[in-house]
């Protein structure tokens, strides 16, 4: 079903073209801003960050994407135009009124996204005067070039995309993400972009962007922190030629694989893109009377940061891990508590399993990839989440961070 992950990513389905360049806004001279664009109206949905002090990109975009006909994304990256006043809404709105001029179509149909330091006006002259150039250079090519615009702290590009057949016609979906810091489950994630050549109704591409976010970036954490700009768009523009997907039907379940299949891949190329990631843990919890609790109690181990430091320590501290079972909010038992670090058991019904259980144990904690297991014995299900150690040089790039931007 899936091509290669370097073939063709937001440019990949039918109908789509983009690019990213450098306006000026980066000190370092890498690309700061990205274009997507579709040759035809799309229907489009967007999961936004919960935070409360949201950006006006944010803002703008919440409300453009309930609306019909759009056409384009347009990113800045390196200056996340938050906390800005009055000065940065006005800004935003210029950017797309700007923008439309270029592409010819409603400013409305202009969807915005921004990233990097919170709290600096925008150099408008820089991106208003790129701006001509980021439309002319918007190619079927152009995907590479448009998830290097987007990048701030990013070491590398992410890019992902699947085919297959939905409602008996090939469909196609692309997609681009960044982010490495401030990654945490409290909408979709850090700047996730995706297209779709599939004809597609509103409310079902709403409700396959939000259950796909759920089981990828909303099961994910770096950091525990939520950004003030996080988005997640996907624009659908039916040139695949399908009979329009809609809930309750067979062809949903096949764009909902597609999709799927996408942030999967992003999601893991995110998160071995972290700030200072030297491991990546998967957290698999279960045993738990709801889903929903199984999902609390991996969450809690996911963002406790003793957990995160003993990773990267390779300390085998499994106190630690009672600890945020524990301090989860869940109903548990500590008497029927099993953990399992990879297949080397380290925990029964609450109590240690000794120093020749945790010699095995440290040999799994010397890979860069981990899974652990926590089994409540309370009830049927399970839940998973992914998350990263905690370096020293997470906190060597994060002390910096504004300085470099």
């Amino acid at each position: 079903m899936s091509k290669k992950k370097t073939e063709g990513g937001i440019t990949y389905p039918k109908g789509f073209r983009a690019t990213g360049l450098y306006s000026g806004v980066k000190k370092n001279g890498k690309p700061d801003m990205a274009l997507i664009v579709s040759d035809a109206d799309c229907v489009a949905a967007g999961v936004f960050t919960t935070n409360q002090v949201k950006a006006p990109a944010v803002r703008l975009s919440q409300r453009r994407v309930r609306g019909a006909g759009l056409r384009a994304i347009v990113v800045n990256s390196g200056n996340a135009n938050a906390c800005n006043g009055e000065q940065g809404e006005r800004d935003a709105l210029a950017i797309s009124e700007k923008l439309s001029l270029h592409l010819g179509c409603d400013t409305k149909k202009i969807l915005l996204a921004s990233t990097g330091v919170i709290g600096r006006p925008l150099d408008m002259e820089k991106i208003v005067t790129a701006l001509p150039r980021l439309v002319a250079s918007a190619t079927r090519e152009g995907h590479e070039d448009c998830a290097r615009g987007i990048m701030t702290t990013d070491t590398r590009s992410k890019s992902a995309q699947a085919e297959g057949i939905v409602d008996g016609k090939t469909v196609r979906v692309g997609g681009i993400a960044k982010g490495v810091g401030m990654i945490h489950p409290q909408m979709a994630t850090l700047l996730v972009f995706l297209t779709t050549d599939a004809a597609v109704e509103k409310e079902a591409l709403r409700l396959i962007l939000s259950q796909v976010s759920d089981r990828t970036f909303n099961a994910l954490t770096v950091d525990g922190d939520t950004s003030t700009n996080d988005t997640a768009i996907i624009l659908a523009n039916g040139q695949a030629g399908n009979l329009p997907v809609a809930k309750n039907r067979e062809s949903y379940r096949e764009l909902f694989s597609l999709v799927l299949s996408v942030c999967e891949s992003l999601r893991d190329q995110l998160i071995r893109d972290g700030e200072g990631v030297t491991k990546v843990i998967r957290i698999i919890v279960g045993g738990a009377r709801t889903k929903n609790d199984a999902r609390k109690v991996a969450q809690s181990i996911a963002r406790s940061l003793l957990v995160k430091t003993a990773f990267f320590g390779e300390d085998v501290n499994w106190g630690r891990i009672m600890v945020a079972v524990g301090n989860s909010g869940v109903r548990v038992y500590e008497e029927r508590i099993d953990i399992f670090m990879g297949e080397v058991a380290l925990v029964h019904r609450g109590v240690g399993l000794g120093t020749l259980q945790e010699e095995k144990a440290l040999e799994v904690m010397k890979k860069k990839e981990i899974t652990l297991r926590v089994m409540l014995g309370i009830g049927p299900m399970e839940a998973e989440y992914w998350t990263t150690d905690l370096s020293v040089d997470y906190v060597r790039i994060n002390a910096g961070y504004k300085g470099r931007t």
